[in-house]
């Protein structure tokens, strides 16, 4: 009896889980935006050793230790965010759904941090610093459907593969294209190398510049398309839930924000920090259309199983 009233005390309640997922939600967004802010700074070697920041610059010495000394106390905060929130998913028995993709979590964000550290000793080589901000974004990704699960009621199930239609993959294929074309743009040098927009009449820049930013801006328009059927889509659907209608209106608001910030981007490129809200503003559209595509892999009815066979027995709820 003791036993069972110690392992009882011992359950987070869901209210914390929510809490947690939540949190780890904000601080890897904020993360992403810093890292970007390191990035356009050109602060990324402030520290030269790794895990703590070593060298001839002290960490408040400069501008560029500070910087890069401060995107890893948070990349620290959110590893410690998502190692709690997991394992209070485990100590939740009621939390069953949630622990596959805080699992995953926990396994991309150790990637992560391995990446980073090929990143400096690599000394900011660009593939390596694509490579860090993809899986990034894939960890936001993973983080923002574990922040969705946890306020939905565990009586329902989900299945990426039968849940999930083709408008639906297309518009996360597309989204993540953008990104993974847009880190390409910055790391190649490429962000000015058109001052127009949306096409690109002319540029001082050198040519393969100037197409490495025409091929963003093309797969920006491919993935918009996508991401706008499968939203709109969703919103005439008349089986979408509240919360589903909720999600797509916010994603396509954001989507419209974001071609009004990558238009300013592109026209005001000596404003480096443009950069950093255009990422800001994909991140948070990114989160957004994995909310919604999430959301429709539910279940629309509470599943049910059948109780184990005995007089009287009645179907109950998983």
């Amino acid at each position: 009896m003791n036993r069972s009233m110690r392992r009882s005390t011992r359950v987070v309640p869901m209210g914390w889980i929510r809490i947690l997922a939540v949190a780890t939600w904000a601080a890897t967004v904020g993360l992403i935006v810093l890292g970007s802010a390191v990035r356009v700074t050109d602060s990324g070697m402030g520290c030269k050793g790794w895990p703590l920041c070593t060298g001839s610059q002290g960490s408040v010495a400069s501008f560029h230790p500070l910087m890069e000394e401060s995107h890893r106390l948070l990349a620290s905060v959110v590893t410690v965010l998502i190692v709690v929130l997991a394992w209070s998913v485990r100590r939740n028995g009621r939390a069953v759904h949630l622990r596959g993709p805080s699992v995953a979590a926990v396994g991309v964000i150790v990637v992560q941090i391995v990446l980073g550290a090929v990143t400096v000793f690599a000394n900011n080589a660009p593939f390596t610093v694509a490579l860090h901000l993809l899986t990034a974004t894939l960890f936001l990704g993973v983080v923002s459907v574990t922040a969705v699960v946890a306020f939905v009621a565990p009586d329902r199930s989900w299945s990426l593969r039968r849940g999930l239609g083709p408008l639906a993959w297309a518009a996360l294929v597309g989204l993540y294209a953008v990104i993974v074309s847009g880190s390409i743009v910055v790391n190649a040098g490429a962000q000015s190398a058109c001052a127009s927009w949306p096409v690109c009449l002319h540029s001082p820049v050198a040519t393969g510049l100037l197409v490495v930013q025409m091929i963003h801006r093309s797969i920006v328009l491919v993935g918009s398309v996508m991401a706008v059927a499968f939203l709109v889509t969703l919103l005439r659907s008349r089986r979408a839930s509240v919360a589903e209608s909720v999600a797509a209106k916010v994603a396509l608001g954001l989507l419209v924000v974001q071609v009004l910030v990558g238009a300013l981007s592109a026209i005001w490129s000596s404003h480096s920090e443009w950069a950093d809200v255009h990422l800001a503003v994909a991140s948070l559209l990114w989160s957004s259309v994995v909310a919604a595509v999430t959301l429709s892999a539910r279940e629309r009815e509470p599943v049910t199983i059948a109780a184990p066979p005995s007089k009287g027995s009645r179907e109950v709820r998983a």
